[in-house]
């Protein structure tokens, strides 16, 4: 067994500093969209509410429904969410209690069929609890080749970087420039670049020389965990019980943080194993955001329940700030310069979400039966990825962060990202005057393309602060409901049910990327299989509620 050098090599964000930047499309698309998540009663009717109305999850997808309660009161809900084939590989827990939702509403009676109604509620729009695991085999393919042939490109206006030395201090140090006759460090040299190449490509007897380790299989594992939290603040009413208005302030919390190991079985030229090379990745994301919900729901035919509901939603303007803590482990037979390495970076960016437009149906039958339907739209290509280019002390003496948009990278989100639409049904169903059956579906259509990628050549903040280069497009997912609720004069308590199912194909790194090397007069290409992979999960939920 060799014996370890005692060198390490350590990225200062002196180096690599610049002003806060965006995001990747890739990171950045976790933040949209939602889970169906909420009381018991609209899980279990599939979220097809809208129009019907009279549930504090309607606070968000269609605001005039809280302007339906006839009384003032409270919900409160626990849930259990599991994956189906979650694997505890990094000590993920594949079962976990969650608490979903928390909220109230209070009706005031403002003429004899009007009201004005008040409500807060608290929720959980996205769980970021997941475990992925990818593994495949690999051909003339290494994500430390990635590196290598986008400094066979050149410069960034090639789609790659000029690798040089540093000066003073950092003369030992390979940076990727914009081209061969600039000192600034191209956008597209993310964190994977610079640890490779200051770990691997670099032959460790002669500098001068650069070279890469090809792989012949990986082995991929991420474990994420937290929430995105909803805030939502409402004020709604309705004129002559026929027309009813809604209002809805939301504030957001972002609570990411995951970790990810990704381990590549290295071979020679003659095929033959010669050690591994481990890169793991700890990224945080935290931050806040706000947007603004209107909606209106309307009885048509004054003497039918029958209702029609319309609603839009601002899109949610997030101030983020992600950190990331990444490490190489070289456990090659005397490959590269050094043995190991890590980076770590905290920036601050700003994230604006796409505007989302609903529309919806409902429908009573007597006091026994309720119907409901909606589709709602919002087209993820337009999502707004923005980088802090300064700031300003107003009149009062606060100071003001102004931003910018990453052009690059929307221009990516746009090539990448589809527009998405989310179909719902549901019914309830009183089978004894206390006792209600619910059963609901909806699909949400897929946000990537068939076609998209990772893109890491890019010139954009995003890739340059980037320390991951798996990528996943996932495609659509089915959401299949079922509960029972309990519904006293005072008291409900309600059981939903949810089984959710998305598939995807997962990347270890981009694929097909290529240059040609001047020497040999080929082209090197760098390319991985798709891998499928799934996302299957259960939720069982509780409420209570009490009105008064």
């Amino acid at each position: 067994m060799k014996v370890m050098k005692k060198k390490y090599l350590m990225i200062c964000s002196a180096l690599l500093a610049f002003p806060a930047m965006a995001q990747d499309t890739y990171e950045n698309a976790r933040l949209l969209g939602n889970d169906l998540n909420g009381t018991a009663r609209y899980v279990g009717m599939g979220g097809a509410m809208e129009a019907l109305g009279a549930d504090l999850s309607t606070i968000r997808t269609n605001p005039a429904g809280i302007g339906l309660f006839r009384k003032s009161g409270v919900n409160f809900s626990l849930g259990v969410v599991s994956q189906a084939n979650a694997n505890a590989k990094l000590d993920h827990s594949a079962t976990k209690l969650s608490f979903d939702q928390i909220g109230f509403y209070r009706t005031m009676r403002t003429g004899q069929t009007s009201y004005v109604n008040f409500a807060f509620n608290f929720s959980k729009g996205t769980n970021f609890n997941y475990f992925l695991a990818a593994a495949d085999q690999l051909n003339n393919a290494s994500l430390g080749k990635q590196a290598y042939l986008k400094g066979m490109r050149g410069s960034l206006s090639n789609g790659g970087y000029s690798i040089g030395t540093g000066s003073g201090s950092n003369v030992d140090t390979y940076y990727g420039y914009i081209d061969n006759s600039s000192n600034n460090i191209a956008r597209n040299y993310g964190q994977l670049d610079y640890l490779y190449w200051n770990t691997r490509l670099v032959d460790k007897n002669n500098p001068s020389l650069f070279g890469y380790d090809a792989a012949n299989g990986y082995d991929f594992n991420r474990s994420q965990r937290g929430y995105i939290g909803n805030y939502d603040f409402n004020i709604s009413g309705n004129v002559n019980d026929r027309v009813y208005l809604g209002l809805t302030l939301g504030l957001r919390t972002v609570n990411y943080k995951g970790y990810s190991e990704y381990v590549e079985n290295l071979v020679n030229a003659s095929n033959t194993a010669i050690g591994t090379a481990t890169i793991t990745d700890e990224r945080k994301v935290k931050g806040t955001g706000f947007d603004l919900s209107a909606g209106v729901i309307f009885r048509p035919v004054e003497e039918s329940p029958f209702r029609i509901g319309l609603s839009i939603n601002s899109p949610s303007w997030y101030d983020l700030k992600t950190e990331n803590y990444t490490t190489i482990q070289n456990d090659g037979q005397n490959q590269g310069k050094w043995e190991h390495g890590k980076s770590s970076e905290v920036y601050n960016y700003k994230l604006f979400t796409p505007w989302t437009f609903g529309a919806s149906l409902g429908h009573t039958v007597g006091n026994f039966l309720a119907l409901g339907a909606s589709v709602s739209y919002a087209d993820y290509s337009t999502v707004d990825n923005r980088y802090i280019d300064g700031e300003y002390v107003d009149y009062y003496g606060y100071t003001t962060e102004t931003s910018a948009s990453d052009k690059v990278m929307n221009n990516h989100a746009k090539r990448t990202l589809n527009g998405v639409a989310t179909v719902k049904v549901g019914m309830e169903c009183k089978v004894l005057p206390q006792i209600a059956l619910r059963a609901g579906y909806n699909y949400v259509t897929p946000a990537y393309k068939k076609d998209a990628f990772k893109d890491g050549a890019l010139n954009s903040e995003g890739s340059y602060y980037s320390s991951a280069a798996d990528y996943t497009n996932w495609k659509g997912t089915n959401r299949m409901t079922l509960g029972v609720g309990y519904i006293g004069k005072n008291f409900s308590a309600d059981l939903a049910y949810q089984y959710s199912a998305t598939d995807g194909e997962f990347y270890p790194f981009t694929n097909g990327l290529a240059a040609h090397d001047a020497s040999t007069n080929t082209t090197l290409v760098n390319e991985a299989k798709a891998v499928q992979v799934s996302n299957q999960r259960h939720q069982v939920l509780f409420t209570l509620g009490y009105r008064f």
